[in-house]
């Protein structure tokens, strides 16, 4: 029995060693992480081939997305309603956009600060193109077609908290 015993615990400790390491999928990078969406019709599926039914139509280009598993040329993905299906790798873009998630008219400021004048206003559901964001900060700078200025991250889908992205 205490070699029983042994085996197994030699057995599981690799497990527990890898478990400690950063979760890479198949190509190598980081999971999870965020990307964005390469095209305005992108087909989302139960699972990782085209064999698979649809489940979901993304139809907004540039709409950030978070890759949780990788199979092979498919990509696991979570968006912004917390629904998951699988694309193919090369629906998705390694841009950096975000998604503005608090309902109503939210503000963007000239600076990274409460207090800093309010440039505009966007709304819920508005994509835009990350410029900058960094870690410790709570605003990243965000790019809105013509209008580019700092928003808080705590409204924003398509950014971890503890990254930076210059």
């Amino acid at each position: 029995m205490k070699t029983l015993l042994t085996i197994i615990i030699s057995l599981l400790m690799p497990l527990s060693v890898m478990a400690a390491e950063p979760d890479n999928g198949e190509s190598g990078l980081q999971l999870p992480r965020m990307v964005s969406l390469r095209s305005n019709t992108i087909n989302g599926r139960s699972g990782p081939d085209t064999k698979y039914p649809i489940e979901w139509v993304y139809k907004q280009k540039g709409a950030p997305v978070e890759i949780v598993n990788e199979y092979g040329l498919w990509r696991k993905i979570k968006d912004w309603e917390g629904s998951e299906s699988w694309v193919h790798k090369s629906m998705l873009s390694g841009r950096r956009f975000v998604k503005v998630m608090t309902p109503g008219e939210n503000n963007i400021y000239n600076n990274d600060d409460y207090q800093a004048k309010v440039i505009a206003k966007v709304e819920d559901g508005v994509i835009g193109e990350i410029k900058k964001c960094r870690k410790g900060n709570a605003f990243c700078l965000v790019q809105f077609g013509t209008v580019e200025g700092w928003v808080p991250k705590n409204i924003l889908f398509g950014v971890y908290e503890d990254e930076n992205i210059d």
